[in-house]
């Protein structure tokens, strides 16, 4: 069986217990589910958790979760889009852990960071190829604009790998777990976030040129550069997080 919104089913217990052990859920918390599907993850996390909000886009899902969870009462089923739902309606601070469809996945990933102030973590499984991506370092070929984006507000950390053969019906690929320690604000010193971000976009979208000439749109970025400590002749993908820092940072006196 397979959703019109493209999720597949995870049903191995020894799976969904991992996932949540790799949340850390207690009966402290109030867990978002995302995508409950057939509430397999939804029931177990109902066992660990205070609350389970689960939110599920499918109307012709909700009949059959609502007979598969009625014996769970910390469970509450919301009709909801993941990607507009106003995640700080709901009381107190939270934890997210869900099994997300793949065509999602980065958009709901921006989609909860507006919220950070209300979420202490978030335990996604997601495409495997897209975990990398999350959790590279400037060492790492996979890293870009989402690796930074992400790792800007959150601490992630790729816990371990799904095999595609685990899930009904298996996709075409593997899958990852990702845990993340999720900050309210910047974890790093910036002076524009803002800025900080259309830079490293801007550098991205032509990574093969140096960053001197993916960034010459930047007035000053010659003198910003060099203020930074930043050879002119390397590519985006060698500069690190605090790198791409330093250069806003400069690059932001300079327009000033």
């Amino acid at each position: 069986m397979k959703r019109p919104f493209g999720q597949h089913f995870l049903f191995d217990p020894n799976i969904l217990k991992k996932i949540i052990r790799c949340g850390g859920v207690t009966r402290e918390d109030t867990v978002v589910e995302i995508g409950p599907g057939l509430g397999t993850l939804t029931k177990f996390l109902s066992f660990y958790a205070k609350k389970v909000i689960a939110v599920e886009l499918d109307k012709r899902l909700l009949e059959k979760l609502e007979g598969i969870l009625l014996p769970c009462p910390n469970v509450e089923i919301i009709q909801a889009d993941a990607l507009k739902f106003p995640y700080d309606s709901i009381d107190g601070k939270f934890k997210v852990v869900a099994n997300i469809p793949y065509y999602i996945t980065t958009p709901l990933l921006f989609r909860l960071l507006e919220f950070r102030e209300k979420i202490s973590s978030m335990t996604l499984l997601m495409q495997k190829e897209v975990a990398k991506r999350i959790t590279a370092t400037c060492k790492d070929k996979e890293y870009g604009v989402l690796s930074i984006s992400a790792q800007l507000y959150t601490k992630p950390e790729l816990k371990f790998t799904v095999s595609r053969k685990a899930f009904l019906p298996p996709p075409e690929v593997d899958s990852a777990v990702v845990h993340f320690e999720v900050s309210p604000s910047s974890r790093f010193a910036v002076r524009d976030e803002e800025l900080l971000l259309r830079i490293v976009r801007t550098a991205f979208s032509q990574r093969r040129k140096t960053i001197m000439n993916s960034l010459r749109a930047f007035e000053g970025v010659k003198d910003a550069l060099q203020k930074a400590g930043l050879d002119p002749k390397l590519r985006p993908e060698n500069l690190s997080i605090e790198d791409f820092i330093r250069l806003a940072d400069a690059i932001s006196f300079t327009e000033k």
